[in-house]
């Protein structure tokens, strides 16, 4: 298998060695295997002695859950030996009946062994993660591939599209239209046949989607969830209204409220809350709702992957892509009581602020509401992301510009 360095690795090699335990978070199918292993590579070649661990194998299971003799036992049996630096990768720590306890012995006690490891939402991590880890783990998010990442495993002739001919240009616009259809799971994109694609992510959908999250909420009628499922895909991008929400799904608020936070800590959706200085002034708490990938959404919106570039879904994309950069919790957006609206407010890290508007062609752009923001917040920089239509101004940006 060809590994391919990730962006997230940038983000995790600086704590390579370190005492802190290492935790990658993401969906299922979303590359957090492919991480490690890269990892793991990367360390082998700079002559570092590693071990793995995939707990999805009962007999590892069993024997992590053992307890940390039995795993230094292991580890002996393997090669390994007392107080030598190593690195230890333990895939789905989930799995674990106690991984609080044995994580916090071996950070305490094996500060030679370097672990890193992985689990599929941070809703079982918060479950099974205790406080006595506080202070001991850093943690990364895991998503979907980025645009440029997508590029990287279809192994595209196009590496710097920072720079672009027209013809050049042409192929990326291709590309990324293809990118917004499919998605960025990267078996989804690196398959590809479009029949064997649908066929992966719906078989990604039926064992994660619709039994991973059945069995965290204790769900007993499916079919209400795949309802469910099948009418925020069509709202991603919108406000959302629960009571709504409820009455066409016909499952209870307080039940709905439970399924949507688990939905968010498996990274299915996230829920986007307003942006506003001034919450007297500006409207409610309701959030916006968004998938975390646009291939995802189509796919359980329509049954079938569309051809036809929808507004909404070409937002859900830009969110994803923003996301990546920014983080989760960092994306934001604006609507006053006159209904005015901007699609997304990015808190950087310099504390700043960046307005950002959606538009699937550039024409479609009216500064109205961009106008009644700067103006309330004293700022002048924002953006425009498009795909189509005449790029002729400073703050028209391509989706890979942002």
């Amino acid at each position: 298998m060809q590994l391919y360095k990730r962006d997230i690795f940038n983000e995790i090699k600086p704590y390579l060695g370190d005492e802190t335990i290492l935790v990658l978070l993401g969906a299922r199918q979303v590359g957090k295997t492919h991480v490690l292993k890269y990892t793991q590579k990367f360390l082998e070649e700079e002559k570092s002695k590693t071990f793995y661990y995939d707990l999805e194998y009962p007999d590892l299971l069993g024997i992590l859950n053992k307890g940390t003799s039995e795993f230094i036992s292991n580890l002996g049996s393997k090669g390994y030996l007392e107080n030598e630096n190593v690195f230890v990768f333990i895939d789905e720590i989930q799995y674990l009946d106690n991984p609080s306890s044995f994580l916090k012995i071996i950070a305490d006690h094996y500060k030679n062994i370097h672990l890193i490891v992985s689990g599929s939402s941070t809703f079982d991590i918060k479950t099974k993660f205790t406080n006595s880890l506080a202070g001991r783990y850093i943690s990364f998010e895991i998503f979907p591939l980025s645009f440029r990442e997508f590029l990287k495993f279809k192994n595209s002739e196009y590496v710097n599209i920072d720079s672009l001919s027209s013809s050049a240009l042409y192929h990326i616009k291709l590309l990324y239209a293809e990118f917004i259809k499919y998605g960025g799971y990267p078996r989804i994109v690196l398959e590809p046949d479009e029949t064997k694609k649908r066929d992966h992510l719906l078989q990604l959908i039926e064992t994660y989607v619709r039994k991973d999250i059945r069995d965290l909420a204790d769900i007993t009628d499916i079919n209400k969830l795949n309802s469910m499922l099948k009418v925020l895909a069509s709202q991603s991008g919108q406000i959302l209204n629960v009571a709504a929400l409820s009455r066409e799904t016909t499952i209870s608020q307080s039940t709905l409220h439970k399924y949507l936070s688990i939905l968010e800590e498996t990274f299915v959706i996230k829920r986007v809350t307003p942006f506003s200085h001034s919450p007297s002034v500006e409207i409610s708490k309701n959030p916006k709702i968004f998938f975390l990938d646009s291939g995802l959404q189509s796919l359980l919106w329509f049954g079938n992957f569309q051809s036809t570039l929808l507004g909404n879904v070409f937002e859900t994309n830009v969110f994803s892509e923003l996301v990546k950069v920014y983080g989760r919790n960092n994306i934001h957006f604006w609507r006053n009581k006159q209904q005015k609206e901007i699609d997304f407010i990015v808190k950087k890290d310099d504390l700043s602020i960046l307005p950002i508007e959606v538009k699937t062609n550039f024409a479609q752009f009216s500064q109205k509401s961009l106008s009644t923001f700067l103006k309330k917040y004293k700022i002048s920089k924002f953006n425009v992301v498009g795909l189509d239509g005449e790029k002729n101004q400073d703050y028209f940006k391509y989706p890979w510009e942002i």
